[in-house]
């Protein structure tokens, strides 16, 4: 039987060679048709001009980065939510952050900033601020004599979210549809290459929502006996379900400001993994860093070249692998509960 160190290694590095090896597809295929030889010089610098140069750093590759980024960050906010509530069939989303974000996007369009402050900040200042605010009522309305009962944690999340949407459908009735074309994009989900400077602000923030996160993995697995028995074993229950709300948010945040929103991946990632290493958060969270990565590369390969030269937003391809996903985890897992 192999130790836990062994099996996190075997893990990793089977998930590694398939984010290469995804990877290197990514780059292959598109539109564009660019030879491997001229990517492989313009990877090792050979070719720095002309238009395959263009293709695979300022579009292909970038791409990559972005989209092993967030979803490494979805995955690794999927492991810590159904950690925190005990449901393996938790998703991010429910916490109401996707749609605190989009409602930001949408309001900078209504007061017309996509020309103005945005034009300095980014879309992305506005779905990250819109999606903070999300969190934090979720979390205010929550909490209870500073405690964050899970159940009422759920039913909160679920409701912010759903006021959320309202408010966006409200927004996008006022305001002309011809504003509306690339926010309609985005709120499908969008890969698009962004900025040096925002892809630098995206792994920062990552980084400090998975140090949240992997912190406490093995707080984790004790709150998984249960409240009382973690107490017990010297973990502050309460403290703890704070700090990993604050991390799964963030990591929801920053996809969701950068990349739109894009459902399922913490749902299936961590489920699909949690089936190969069983349930010890030290094993699950950096598989699922790695495993978000690969999942959402593959699915935004897809989403390029399936319609190409037209594109397909990567929501839609995660929500049709997600969509059955869920039932028929649903179905087998809860089969014969009344």
């Amino acid at each position: 039987m192999p130790t836990d160190a062994r099996r996190l290694a075997l893990a990793l590095s089977a998930l590694g060679a398939a984010l290469l090896v995804v990877a290197a597809g990514a780059l292959l295929v598109g539109s564009a048709a660019v030879s491997p030889r001229a990517i492989l010089s313009v990877l090792l610098g050979g070719k720095p001009e002309g238009i395959e140069a263009v293709v695979v750093l300022n579009l292909r590759l970038p791409r990559i980065v972005v989209a092993t980024l967030a979803g490494g960050a979805l995955a690794v906010a999927g492991v810590a939510f159904q950690a925190l509530t005990r449901n393996p069939l938790a998703d991010p989303a429910i916490l109401g952050v996707a749609s605190g974000a989009a409602f930001g996007v949408v309001l900078a369009q209504l007061f017309g900033l996509g020309s103005t402050v945005a034009a300095a900040l980014g879309l992305s200042a506005f779905a990250f601020a819109g999606a903070m605010v999300a969190a934090g009522v979720v979390y205010v309305i929550a909490a209870t004599d500073g405690r964050l009962p899970l159940q009422t944690l759920l039913l909160t999340g679920v409701i912010v979210g759903l006021f959320f949407s309202s408010a966006i459908t409200v927004v996008i009735s006022l305001v002309d549809f011809n504003r509306l074309g690339g926010v309609i994009h985005w709120l499908l989900g969008n890969l698009a290459p962004i900025s040096g400077g925002s892809l630098a602000v995206f792994a920062v923030l990552s980084a400090a929502g998975v140090w949240l996160v992997l912190g406490r993995a093995r707080q984790l697995n004790l709150l998984a006996l249960g409240e009382e028995s973690a107490i017990q074993l010297g973990v502050d229950a309460e403290r703890l379900k704070r700090r990993i709300f604050v991390g799964a948010s963030l990591l929801t945040s920053c996809v969701v400001a950068f990349a739109g929103p894009i459902g399922f991946i913490g749902l299936i990632v961590p489920h699909t993994l949690r089936g190969f290493l069983g349930p010890d958060n030290r094993l699950l969270i950096p598989a699922a860093l790695l495993g978000g990565g690969v999942f959402l590369l593959l699915a935004d390969t897809l989403a390029r070249t399936l319609v190409a030269p037209a594109e397909l937003s990567v929501g839609v391809i995660t929500a049709f692998c997600g969509a059955p996903f869920f039932v028929y985890v649903l179905r087998t897992r809860y089969r014969g509960i009344p």
